[in-house]
Formats: structure tokens, sequence, C-alpha cells
């Protein structure tokens, strides 16, 4: 038997392995990958993330692209609900002193009546004076009360429910 010698034996493998490696590098894949050397269409370039090793230095944050805030999409215009005009409110409460115009608006308001039992007390009166001669009109009420108001007029109200405006 005839005794080889190692280092051709290793030199031919070697290139061989160099032959195959130039082979697959030129045909642009791996065999049995489908792709072909210079006969294919070129491919779309992809983009790689780059690749950070210990040996890498790190990217400080003044070399990085400030990000780009995306425009944000024009929203639909919505017309606002109409809404009541200001002024004085439309109910108020049961017992007190109203300057209507000012303090409550005018017009026709209704009480589901007396707070407690006890029959409930409204007056309309020419000034807030206290005076007999300015009671314009006044009235005891058990049940649902209703009185309408102009502007000007004083309102007092004793022991009655929560006044709401119904005309």
């Amino acid at each position: 038997m005839k005794k080889r010698h190692p280092v051709l034996t290793h030199g031919a493998i070697a290139l061989v392995a160099v032959v195959i490696g130039v082979g697959i590098g030129n045909s642009g894949g791996l065999p049995g990958d489908g792709k072909q050397g210079a006969a294919s269409a070129p491919s779309t370039p992809t983009t790689v993330p780059p690749v950070t090793t210990p040996f890498t230095p790190a990217r400080t944050a003044a070399a990085d692209p400030k990000p780009t805030t995306p425009t944000p999409k024009p929203k639909a215009t919505v017309k606002p609900k109409a809404t009541a005009k200001p002024g004085p409110p439309t109910s108020f409460e049961g017992d007190g002193e109203y300057l209507v115009g000012d303090d409550i608006a005018a017009g026709t308001y209704r009480t589901a009546g007396p707070q407690d039992g006890i029959p409930c007390y409204w007056e309309r009166n020419k000034d807030s004076s206290g005076s007999f001669d300015s009671i314009i009109a006044n009235d005891t009420v058990s049940g649902t009360g209703r009185v309408t108001l102009r502007m000007g007029e004083v309102f007092k109200t004793e022991r009655c429910t929560i006044w709401k405006k119904v005309g």
C-alpha cells in the first residue's frame, strides 16, 4: 500500500472548498435555493439592520436622526349644538326673594306645591321695600301652583318646592 502525503490531501480538499465557495458566490445563492447568477433579474435590495457587537461603539443620541412626528389627519368639522341664550335661570328654589330679569327669567312658572305639607306662599311685588302697598298679587298654595312673572317685579316664595319655567 502506498503512503499518501497529508499535505497533498489537505491541499486538495482546500482547493475544492475554494472552488465551491467561488461558485456559490458567483451564482448569487446556495445550491437548491432557486437563485441563479448573472441571468436572473436584479432583486430589490433589502435593508439589513446594523449588527452591534461588544466591539462596536454605541451610537450617541446626537448622531441619531430626530424622529419625525406623523402629520395628524384633519378632523371632521363638527358644528356645535345650539345652546340656550345666556340669561337668568329658569328654575329656582322655593324659598327666597328674586328680582325678575336679573335673578330669574320672566315667564310663567309652576311648583309642585308645599315642601312639608304646610301650604306654601308666593308673592309678586313692585319692589323689594316689603311694604303692603308693593304687593301686586299673592297666594297660598296647598297643591300645584302657577304664577306669571314680569320683568322688574320682585318674587317672594316660602315653603314651596322648586319653581320651574313652563312658558
